[in-house]
């Protein structure tokens, strides 16, 4: 099985599993954790996340020439129509990169609320709608995205040949010859760029290609060294499961306590929050209003699945470093079906203090706005939501904002990683 879905049924069997047991259990109210409860807690700790999981499609996913290379990649403006729009725009390190702003902006706007980046080397999809299948795949979407980077598969090639051609070389390999092309051009919707990768000759368009590809391979093996740092939540944990007293950095009020205990018990926020990430990777209508300004319909998972099945890039096609029948989330994933319908990816709500405004286009501004949308489980604008109320108390809902809030915490990643690198070539 590849890694996707290794990673995928993992995920979705342990999900099954609490979703089953979570209206039967019982939580205390104070006091000491049961067994029962200890093992939750220890299923929910950063302790419990194994080592990052292979991607056999990248096979340069753990090599460090190509991570040098993504990490000048992902800061670098000039792979944008523009010269102004880099990952790192939206993609901010310094909060826990992502951007605060309801609607992600590049050259234009887009439908979606920009998404963090750590941890997804864990996760078998990428994008709220997981229209890709890979953290490469997912880099490659935004280059060619008019209102991301809005720049052209030759545009990005010619600016990695004229100012990162020596890190290129060391991770790749030579570059081919890229003399005569034009400025702009590729598959993309804008008509005259369009037409000059169509006078390209195939042979060409092939080469170019796979230097763009290479592209999308180099910033994921940046983006999977960007990990989790332990939080408060972590540490409490920790000293609870060993018997040890809190210290100031462990403890627990009784409000962050008992919003914990709602969460693993009545909240039923483990249905969808599983595991060491507090994400299942699954896809749900959860009712969530649509956002004022995304003018058109935003089907989700509907569209994202027919998407990724087609995807130029996915873990089928010719450009992936692993055989077709090694793709296992592809082959469970179906196109269609009222259930897919406005269901979006469970996001990981490690770091969400940081992440306001919250849900895919930002329509929710606090959490105690997400807190009471659960609680009240209003109807979907479309499909079918798959939330019932939960009849929590003020005073729970306060308690379980609260320990969301102990969530807090830094990325982990190598501290060069984290600072703009130098782009000289």
């Amino acid at each position: 099985m590849s890694r996707a879905g290794t990673v995928l049924a993992l995920v979705l069997t342990t999900a099954a599993a609490l979703a089953a047991a979570a209206p039967a259990r019982s939580f205390t109210g104070g006091g000491r954790w049961t067994a029962e409860e200890r093992e939750t807690l220890r299923s929910l700790s950063l302790a419990a996340l194994g080592p990052l999981p292979p991607d056999p499609s990248n096979r340069v996913a753990d090599d460090t020439a190509a991570a040098a290379l993504g990490h000048r990649l992902f800061f670098d403006p000039r792979l944008s129509g523009n010269g102004r729009v880099s990952c790192a725009l939206c993609h901010v390190p310094g909060r826990v990169f992502q951007d605060g702003a309801p609607l992600s902006a590049g050259v234009g706007t887009t439908t979606r609320r920009t998404q963090p980046i750590a941890g997804t080397a864990y996760t078998p999809w990428q994008f709220w709608d997981g229209r890709a299948d890979s953290q490469w795949a997912q880099a490659l979407g935004p280059l060619e995205s008019a209102v991301e980077h809005g720049t052209t598969r030759t545009q990005v090639v010619l600016a990695v040949a004229e100012h990162h051609r020596r890190a290129y070389v060391a991770a790749f390999g030579p570059l081919p010859d890229l003399d005569g092309l034009p400025e702009r051009a590729g598959p993309v919707p804008n008509p005259t760029w369009r037409a000059e990768w169509g006078r390209i000759p195939a042979a060409r368009q092939e080469e170019v290609t796979r230097v763009y590809v290479n592209v999308g391979k180099a910033i994921a093996a940046y983006e999977r060294r960007i990990g989790y740092a332990p939080t408060r939540f972590d540490r409490y944990v920790e000293a609870e499961l060993a018997g040890r007293p809190h210290t100031a950095a462990s403890a627990f009020s009784a409000d962050e306590e008992a919003g914990l205990r709602t969460f693993v018990g009545k909240g039923r926020c483990v249905t969808c929050h599983v595991g060491p990430r507090l994400t299942d990777d699954g896809f749900h209508n959860t009712g969530v209003p649509p956002s004022p300004d995304v003018p058109a319909p935003d089907s989700g998972r509907a569209t994202g699945a027919r998407d990724v099945l087609a995807a130029e890039f996915n873990c089928r096609s010719r450009w992936s470093d692993v055989r077709p029948e090694e793709c296992a989330a592809l082959r469970g994933t179906v196109a269609g079906g009222e259930a897919l319908v406005r269901a979006f990816k469970t996001p990981s709500l490690r770091g969400v203090p940081h992440r306001a405004p919250y849900m895919h286009a930002g329509q929710l501004a606090r959490l105690e706005d997400v807190v009471a949308h659960y609680d009240r489980a209003p109807a979907a604008p479309a499909g079918r939501s798959e939330l019932r109320p939960l009849g929590l108390s003020a005073a729970e809902r306060r308690q379980l904002v609260a320990f969301l809030r102990t969530l807090r915490g830094p990325v982990s990643a190598p501290p060069a990683f984290l600072a703009f690198p130098s782009l000289e070539p």
